[in-house]
């Protein structure tokens, strides 16, 4: 490929992650419209764009059925109940508030994808905050943390994650049994850190709880067929890998989907047409114009060429490398969107791993199937860890911040940049030294 076309590839990409950082144009505009100059420029051909698409498609087919299924129960209430129920609970106490959102937040994020999570939290937050007439910036803060966090205890958590985790390989519970432990370690870590970082909403005692609204739980035989469904989705998510005939997740999910909206057709709680119609389509957008982005630097020789400057500085020491990483990769998921870093990161790690002799060039293969060595996966976790912990240290590092500061707007406030910095640059800090200690037991045990 000539210098041109590198030049082009690896242009558009930092510009569309400059535009991206900037916040001057939509993320899926931004990241749309550099995959379509990559296309017209013939850097790519449309045919070459589609299958760098496809080589990606468990990612998109993973997060579109998780979207539907979610969105899919949404008339039965039950996350309305249960912020409700989290403020009754705290019965005035201020730290029990607190532990209750991290506390709620958690379960729902080890399986549903942090923004999703946050979509559907998020917009509780603040009229149950003014009600009892607390600031509630900080609780949505708060929230983005743990969910952030909590999509390191499943595959499926976190975007980066599952990326990271198809990639080389891994099933559902080869994550559980390796790394869950790891993700349950980031969110004590916010557990410990909350009463230092919300000194003032731990401290505080509200009052007029009588006053808060009761949401009741709306359909209830539908939300009981649902939770069979989500149990089953669950369950093929851990074994589905291992069957005689294997499942992977994302058929799972898009399986899951289907029965849901078979079963809100069925009970007319809600159309087919209204479920479709609020997917998410521009996050599964911006997904499929990176892929395509990264796409070009690969064919361009970009990811290359930048592999062999990883081999110089890093040669065979893969301890060396994992801890390098973990900062390196925190620090940039900081400022860059953790999905696009990732997705451009992978390629170029595995390139590294064939260039310094530790794996074959059969790696490079989109179809490759079998299994990495066990003393180069260590990079791909601290990959894992620092693209997901890194996106709390600022206000653009992942999509559920974005999300959250577009709740606090309709709602009257504005999470600056300045005011998550003072929130996440020390939580982000605490969890990435965590984390690198748990990577660096892999090489002890």
């Amino acid at each position: 490929m000539n210098d041109i076309s590198s030049i082009i590839a690896a242009s558009v990409f930092v510009t569309v992650i400059g535009l991206i950082m900037s916040e001057k144009l939509h993320l899926t505009i931004a990241a749309l419209l550099g995959a379509l100059i990559l296309i017209f420029t013939h850097t790519l051909t449309l045919n070459e764009a589609v299958e760098y698409i496809s080589r990606s498609h468990a990612t998109l087919v993973l997060f579109f059925g998780v979207m539907v299924l979610v969105r899919a129960f949404e008339p039965t209430k039950i996350f309305e109940y249960l912020a409700t129920q989290m403020v009754i609970i705290a019965k005035g106490r201020g730290n029990v508030l607190l532990l209750g959102i991290i506390g709620i937040t958690t379960p729902i994020c080890a399986v549903l994808p942090n923004a999703t999570t946050v979509m559907l939290l998020a917009p509780l937050i603040p009229p149950l905050a003014q009600e009892i007439g607390v600031n509630f910036v900080p609780l949505l803060i708060l929230m983005v943390f743990v969910a952030n966090s909590a999509g390191l205890i499943t595959l499926v958590g976190d975007p980066a994650t599952f990326i990271v985790g198809d990639a080389i390989n891994m099933t559902f519970l080869e994550y559980l049994q390796r790394l869950s432990i790891g993700g349950l370690m980031a969110v004590i870590t916010v557990a410990i850190a909350t009463p230092l970082l919300f000194r003032k909403i731990w401290n505080t005692k509200f009052t007029h709880l009588e006053d808060l609204p009761q949401p009741q739980v709306n359909h209830p035989r539908m939300l009981a067929l649902g939770a069979l469904i989500m149990s089953f989705v669950l369950a093929f998510f851990i074994f589905g890998d291992s069957l005689a005939v294997p499942v992977s997740p994302a058929a799972v999910a898009l399986l899951g989907a289907a029965l849901a909206l078979l079963l809100a057709h069925h009970s007319k709680i809600d159309t087919v047409h209204n479920i479709l119609r609020d997917v998410d389509w521009s996050t599964l957008i911006f997904f499929m114009s990176i892929f395509v982005l990264i796409g070009g630097l690969e064919k361009t020789g970009v990811v290359t060429s930048l592999s062999g400057l990883l081999a110089i500085i890093l040669g065979k020491n893969i301890f060396l490398g994992s801890i390098v990483l973990i900062f390196v990769v925190g620090l940039l998921s900081s400022v860059v969107p953790n999905i696009p870093l990732v997705v451009a990161m992978v390629p170029l790690l595995k390139q590294y791993l064939v260039n310094v002799g530790l794996v074959g060039t059969e790696v490079l293969d989109p179809n490759f199937a079998g299994q990495f060595p066990p003393e180069v996966l260590p990079l791909f976790y601290a990959m894992m860890f620092g693209a997901t912990l890194g996106g709390n240290g600022t206000l653009v590092g992942a999509s559920s911040n974005i999300v959250a500061a577009g709740i606090a707007q309709q709602h009257g406030k504005e999470i600056s940049f300045r005011t998550f910095l003072k929130y996440g640059l020390p939580m982000m800090a605490i969890q990435l030294i965590v984390s690198a200690i748990y990577i660096g037991l892999f090489f002890i045990f």
